[in-house]
């Protein structure tokens, strides 16, 4: 290999050798690379943007994988390696060059000479391609004497050009706000970034494959409805100027899913976009992906089972089944705790509701335990079932690490869930937690419609009292069940939260690419 190759690569460059070296203000190379540009074109004739198409028949990952064999100061001559991505860095000294090209998945060095390329073309490089720029590249795979494995370039095309600076360059992007309003830069400067939403991909593409290993049908319901229903949630609220009305966006797909079970299409799924009118933090996001599916014939322990065996695979899919969440060691190949609400509120605060038998006796020991822990606050109307999820919410929920199914919500607070039927103010119903958060929630579905009646008219009566997340009185749905819904299991996942835990995301915004932000 040429001696330049072994004495140049590394080497420290005088900082006259770019404008860039001089750590101008962001504005100031913007305003730069532009006359830069305008030079390009009236100087050259070339116009960086005018290129459709680039044959890259190698990734950066296949060079890597079928010449990672070579030795140092070997090279492949008779192999030419045809890519392309954005140089993340330039290091020029005299007749050669040496750069990091990155393309999706990896970065390798890249090694201009003179000699190699010509001097129109080394000049060309010189002058007029910056860091940030795409090109494409032919060449052939060495690997140096210090032993990094690099790509000689024999020749080169400028793709695009760059006329804002790459952000690592300068300051890094560590501004959490910059990185969320910016995505695109936040995904350049940050690889593990890349990896993250790779990941979420692989998540959702495991869910898939397990449902229709199931037979489960994958269907699309409407985002934008007259009624939001499905969840105890606020909706977002626009107009239909054609139709003159009111609409919603869809705060779950529930009700429509579980009308194609009356319509006998079995068991179906819906991976999609939910909108709720809450607060935004660490956790919650107006906009956010769920998974609901819905089986006939089953009930809601067969969606224990299944919700198992969905987190279970895809975990597997990102290649983790032991994991760690901001400190917190879980082991997913171990079986799921299973508790009632009841046992668990009695484990955490010694209060055992099985003999609490009045509301005011229940918001007499719930109001003493609010005041020993110093948390949780009571309105001083709700029920004792009502002060039973308030307990839960304030003394379990945190305590709750390892994946653990809580089981036998009240009637009051499960307005779509079948009752259990030895105990009636109780329900068939669970919610998963894991790491303190709730990440799923299933029922096996209510399908005595005049029972749904009297419930959503009891939601009906609390938003007439002022609860904005209280149901909407869905008639047609009524109608749907009136029909006859068989025996039914459904359950919701929160995706983003999977893949929060899965990947070890302190915040909900890591693991969505464009989350919602309050404008600048």
């Amino acid at each position: 290999m040429n001696d330049l190759v072994k004495s140049a690569e590394g080497a420290d460059l005088p900082s006259s050798v770019t404008a860039e070296n001089q750590n101008p203000s962001e504005n100031e190379i913007l305003r730069q690379r532009k006359e830069k540009l305008q030079r390009l074109r009236e100087e050259e004739g070339c116009d960086p943007y005018i290129v459709e198409k680039w044959d890259r028949r190698d990734s950066l990952g296949e060079v890597r994988a079928s010449y990672d064999r070579l030795q140092p100061d070997e090279m492949a001559r008779d192999v030419e390696i045809c890519t392309a991505g954005r140089l993340m860095t330039l290091r020029r000294q005299g007749k050669a060059t040496f750069a990091d090209l990155a393309d999706e998945d990896e970065r390798m060095q890249l090694y201009f000479q003179f000699n190699e390329v010509g001097e129109e073309s080394y000049n060309f490089l010189k002058k007029w391609v910056d860091t940030g720029d795409w090109i494409g590249i032919i060449g052939h795979p060495c690997r140096t004497r210090r032993g990094e494995l690099t790509i000689l370039v024999t020749e080169y095309k400028l793709l695009c050009k760059a006329l804002r600076p790459l952000p690592e360059k300068w300051h890094g992007l560590t501004d959490t706000e910059v990185r969320y309003r910016q995505r695109y830069t936040d995904l350049i400067a940050n690889p593990e970034v890349r990896d993250v939403f790779r990941k979420r991909a692989r998540i959702i593409a495991s869910f898939r494959r397990t449902l229709e290993e199931h037979g489960t049908l994958e269907v699309e319901t409407p985002t934008l409805s007259v009624l939001a229903g499905g969840a105890a949630a606020k909706p977002f609220k626009s107009f239909h100027n054609a139709l003159g009305l009111d609409m919603y966006l869809r705060i779950a797909p529930e009700l429509y899913l579980k009308r194609l079970v009356v319509g006998m299409m079995g068991r179906v799924y819906e991976i999609g976009k939910n909108f709720r009118n809450e607060g935004i933090d660490t956790m919650h996001n107006p906009e956010f992906t769920m998974l609901e599916v819905y089986w006939a014939y089953a009930n809601y322990e067969d969606m224990m089972n299944l919700a198992e065996e969905l987190i279970r695979k895809a975990a597997k899919a990102v290649g983790i089944l032991k994991i760690q969440w901001q400190g917190i060691e879980l082991d997913l190949e171990q079986p799921f705790r299973r508790v009632t609400m009841l046992e668990i509120v009695k484990e955490h605060t010694g209060i055992d509701f099985r003999s609490v038998t009045s509301d005011e006796e229940a918001r007499k020991v719930a109001q003493a335990a609010f005041e020993k822990g110093s948390r949780g606050e009571l309105k001083g109307s709700e029920s004792r079932f009502a002060v039973l999820n308030l307990l839960f919410e304030a003394f379990c929920e945190d305590k709750i690490t390892s994946p653990t199914f809580v089981v036998g919500h009240p009637t009051e607070i499960s307005p779509l869930s079948k009752r259990d039927p030895e105990a009636p103010d109780y329900t068939h119903r669970f919610e998963l937690f894991m790491c303190g958060k709730e990440l799923a929630n299933a029922f096996s579905e209510l399908n005595d419609p005049l029972d749904q009646r009297l419930r959503f008219e009891e939601q009906l009566k609390k938003r007439e009292a002022g609860d904005d997340e209280a149901h909407d009185f869905d008639e047609d749905f009524i109608n749907a069940i009136e029909t006859g819904l068989p025996p039914t299991g459904g359950m919701g996942i929160g995706i983003d939260r999977l893949v929060m835990f899965l990947t070890n995301s302190r915040s909900i915004r890591d693991v969505i690419l464009f989350p919602t932000m309050r404008p600048n």
